[in-house]
């Protein structure tokens, strides 16, 4: 691996739990704005920023009240998500379509997060889903234009 692949990716890393931790009583359990999710976007742009994301995913989880249950399904999630957009992205080039369809595909999947919140806290399912969808969104959806802004200024498909 190079130097420099390695670098960005634990910056991303990096980046990601801090803002995990910053926001840590809304990034977990029930009602889950993890701003830090918006780092998903990087993706649409070079799906080698995944190592970043997924390794800063299992670090933060570490710090979750439910212990293995997120180490497993939240770190689960991430990796099975980003790889079916990382599929995707084979057949789709616009980057607004990537960043809408990683939106919409992450909040559709949160079903997996829903049902570790069944499991752990025997929260109801279906209110789950759709309350750690929303959250999702809103996050996914505000941070679109803004990796699309930052993409402008840093091009982010050259920096790792």
């Amino acid at each position: 691996m190079k130097v420099k692949f390695l670098a960005t990716s634990g910056i991303i890393a990096a980046l990601y739990i801090a803002v995990t931790l910053l926001v840590t009583p809304f990034g977990f359990t029930e009602v889950q704005f993890r701003v830090s999710e918006m780092f998903n976007h990087l993706v649409a742009f070079n799906p080698r920023f995944a190592v970043g994301i997924i390794i800063g995913v299992f670090i933060s989880n570490i710090f979750s009240p439910l212990g293995v249950y997120d180490l497993a399904f939240g770190v689960g999630h991430s990796v099975i998500t980003i790889s079916l957009f990382i599929f995707i992205c084979k057949f789709v080039k616009n980057i607004w379509a990537r960043l809408i369809i990683n939106t919409l595909l992450f909040t559709c999947t949160m079903f997996i997060i829903a049902f570790e919140l069944n499991l752990a806290l025997e929260l109801p399912f279906l209110w789950t889903w759709l309350t750690v969808a929303v959250g999702e969104f809103v996050v996914l959806a505000v941070g679109a234009p803004i990796m699309y802004a930052l993409n402008k200024r840093l091009n982010f498909k050259k920096l790792i």
